[in-house]
């Protein structure tokens, strides 16, 4: 069962491969929902090429790295490195 307010938004082919190619994609999985949705809704918005390009790198980024969602603090899904 879901809490979230917002329309669920389809995971784009683009998308997907993007996180499959980075290697980041159950980083994405271990997200909690509304942040997995709110990537994919802030991507689809997009208006031009180039910034659903950026979208997708930083979304990425933020998985790849941890502990950041949309530019802010997310300290549950902070990478310990060992």
């Amino acid at each position: 069962m879901t809490r979230m307010k917002r329309p669920k938004q389809p995971m784009p082919p683009d998308v997907d491969q993007a996180l499959r190619s980075a290697g980041v994609l159950d980083a994405y999985r271990e997200r909690p929902e509304y942040q997995r949705n709110g990537y994919l809704g802030w991507i689809g918005q997009a208006q031009q090429d180039e910034t659903r390009a950026t979208r997708v790198r930083q979304m990425v980024d933020e998985l790849r790295e941890g502990g950041v969602y949309m530019g802010m603090p997310h300290t549950p899904s902070r990478r310990v490195t060992p």
